[in-house]
């Protein structure tokens, strides 16, 4: 087995974001508020818009792509984490925790330590991934896109508490 490796994409990376992002959502249509159909009439300066908007990652699995991240400030201190996947051959192996702790170190670096994700109901496995890096349930829910029957919950990672000096 290889190693997994996870780099940023840059707004040049446009094609290569696009063709994975389409791919997730090929996959896992109910993991996602945005729909392939959808993404799929997006023009070269959407993606390229997105990847000025946000930090997205990619994790790759011996030069091939195998997994999905972004991070997106969302308030003063605060910022989501979205567009989560990890290919299925690239499951088990590690990826999702790549992926999760680069975009929880992106946020932190830039002033948000605060970061909170949905997550649709039934992805135990994804529960599991953020439970171990800090998420905690809110107890909000939501449908995944409006008019579905999927839900999704929200779950944050609260910011660090300072430590106290004496």
């Amino acid at each position: 087995m290889t190693e997994i490796t996870v780099r940023p994409l840059e707004p040049d990376d446009w094609a290569l974001y696009r063709t994975v992002r389409l791919a997730a959502l090929a996959d896992a249509p109910e993991a996602f508020g945005s729909t392939l159909g959808r993404e799929q009439a997006f023009a070269e300066g959407d993606w390229r818009e997105r990847l000025t908007c946000r930090s997205q990652f990619l994790a790759e699995d011996d030069g091939g792509a195998c997994g999905l991240i972004g991070i997106v400030p969302t308030d003063p201190g605060a910022a989501e984490l979205v567009s989560m996947w990890v290919s299925p051959a690239a499951r088990g192996r590690g990826a999702g925790d790549l992926l999760v702790r680069e975009a929880l170190r992106r946020a932190g670096d830039h002033g948000h330590p605060q970061v909170h994700l949905w997550v649709t109901e039934g992805n135990t496995p994804a529960e599991h991934l953020y439970t171990r890096h800090g998420f905690q349930r809110t107890g909000r829910t939501q449908p995944v896109r409006p008019g579905s029957a999927d839900r999704e919950f929200a779950m944050v990672r609260p910011a660090p508490r300072p430590l106290a000096t004496a």
